[in-house]
């Protein structure tokens, strides 16, 4: 399997309630699902504050004003489309006034189009019950380390 050393930067989306929003994403080579918050990679010459801005914004239609500045990194290794992808990947957070606001996909590459499946706005101590596999599995230490006022401020901090 092919090796791709990737930077990128994903966004913890949060709705008034406290839900996170996931993207479905169905792999066009295998078949196999995973959840995962909105992101993508850090395109030359971008930060990865204006990745996680741009990522949003094209793969939700969300204000990408909304991402705050403040980030933690985390080293990652994901399997798909064939590759194995490996590197750190920038997260942020995005809060939100409303409750699930929608989502309008605004620019999206036509193979983009097809490997995102859906979107769920999820309570935070529902991300362990979904169907497939949610990505980055401490995802609710993420939380706890971007929003430490937030109602899983008792989640132990399992950050690699």
């Amino acid at each position: 399997m092919e090796t791709t050393h990737r930077l990128a930067a994903r966004v913890i989306c949060l709705d008034a309630a406290h839900r996170v929003l996931l993207l479905r994403r169905r792999d066009p080579f295998d078949g196999t699902c995973l959840w995962e918050p909105p992101g993508g990679g850090i395109e030359p010459g971008e930060t990865p504050l204006m990745a996680a801005r741009r990522e949003l914004a094209e793969e939700t239609g969300l204000d990408p004003a909304a991402v705050l500045d403040r980030s933690v990194p985390v080293e990652r290794e994901v399997r798909w489309s064939g590759r194995r992808y490996v590197g750190t990947e920038h997260f942020f957070v995005a809060r939100f006034a409303d409750e699930q606001p929608p989502l309008e996909r605004t620019g999206l590459l036509p193979d983009e189009q097809v490997s995102l499946d859906t979107h769920a706005w999820v309570a935070w101590s529902e991300l362990g019950s979904l169907s497939d596999p949610v990505e980055p599995p401490q995802s609710p230490a993420l939380l706890s380390a971007l929003v430490p006022d937030g109602p899983w401020c008792d989640v132990p901090d399992r950050l690699p």
